[in-house]
């Protein structure tokens, strides 16, 4: 795999290569990680709790379903797609 560098600018700020951002997932405004480890640090995207996607799709929700509904539609699913 090739390094990528980045230069620290007057301000400390750092431009994250393109190859870079792009395999990690991201884009304008996302969060990072700096995780010491034992060759220095490595750059981790910082991702959403799912907690914070709580009531975000309730708007897309007709019917509210039990957890045996849920639990019987994938099961249901899994046979189709899979069998057995």
């Amino acid at each position: 795999m090739p390094a990528h560098t980045a230069t620290i600018s007057s301000k400390s700020q750092v431009t994250i290569p393109a190859a870079v951002r792009d395999e990690l997932g991201l884009a304008a405004g996302d969060k990072i990680d700096f995780i010491r480890s034992a060759n220095g640090f490595e750059i981790v995207p910082r991702r959403q709790s799912v907690l914070s996607l709580h009531g975000k799709y309730a708007h897309l929700v007709k019917q509210p379903r039990s957890l045996d509904e849920i639990d019987n539609a994938i099961r249901t699913r899994m046979k189709k797609r899979f069998g057995s």
